[in-house]
């Protein structure tokens, strides 16, 4: 299965399709089916795939152990383009789940660049350009300070950025005001497909992890849950971390469950 937790993704005609920036050009990606370039050349962004065997699933817990079985394998496209994954992260800032889709879809429609069907969130040069009262129409006033402070940060930073490692990188992009570390690890797991830098006691895996196994006396503060999370896990808290969502993904979608709103 294809994780489909990044807002970009659209319905059209009943499928599921999304727009990415690579350095190759502009592709358009099905949730089923191959991308196709729209624009430039080049090989076609890299798909990360995480595989349920590389855990060790009987050092789980056994109801998450039974729900991380289940998904078989897992792919999920890393998002090349880092502005995309820094302004998607900021715009799920402090708001529910479903209120940063619907935002991101606005957002993009209104204001980003037409990809056939969809669109592309807009460009930092975009970004700067729109006035308070255009971001005050679309209902992200709160939203146009940290955005523009992250498009001018992008914009000066990002060829130093593009050669940091992902730790690091998450570490550089808190410089930039309103930018905490959920944000940039949120921001920099989507970019790079590390899932170990993500926030893995933020509200959603432990959402997700208590949703697929409630029999589980789960942490509910974030050092307790950081603490188990990380020794199940073992070496392997990427893998763990990004299939406890990519499982939360999938139970939303059958069943929408929002697991709530997230931190900066």
């Amino acid at each position: 299965m294809y994780m489909l937790d990044h807002p970009g993704w659209d319905t059209a005609d009943g499928t599921l399709i999304r727009a990415m920036r690579t350095l190759a050009g502009t592709w358009l990606i099905p949730a089923v089916g191959e991308a196709k370039l729209i624009s430039g050349s080049g090989d076609a962004p890299p798909v990360d795939t995480y595989e349920p065997v590389a855990l060790d699933l009987a050092a789980l817990p056994p109801g998450l152990a039974h729900a991380l079985r289940t998904l078989g394998p897992v792919r999920r496209w890393r998002n090349t383009d880092l502005w995309d994954a820094l302004a998607t992260a900021i715009i799920r800032q402090v708001i529910r789940a479903g209120q940063a889709r619907k935002m991101h879809q606005v957002f993009r429609a209104v204001s980003g660049d037409k990809v056939a069907v969809t669109a592309l969130i807009p460009t930092p040069e975009q970004v700067l350009a729109m006035s308070a009262e255009k971001f005050a129409d679309l209902g992200m006033a709160f939203k146009r300070r940290p955005l523009q402070a992250a498009a001018g940060a992008y914009l000066d930073h990002h060829a130093e950025w593009s050669q940091l490692p992902a730790d690091v990188l998450v570490k550089a992009l808190q410089a930039v005001p309103r930018i905490g570390p959920w944000t940039a690890g949120t921001a920099v797991a989507d970019h790079t497909g590390d899932f170990s830098v993500y926030p893995h006691a933020d509200l959603a895996v432990r959402t997700w992890a208590a949703t697929a196994d409630p029999t589980t006396a789960w942490p509910a503060d974030e050092p307790g849950f950081t603490a188990v999370w990380q020794r199940l896990a073992g070496p392997h808290l990427s893998t763990l971390t990004v299939l406890t969502l990519a499982w939360g993904d999938d139970h939303a979608r059958k069943t929408p469950v929002d697991p709530g709103t997230q931190p900066r």
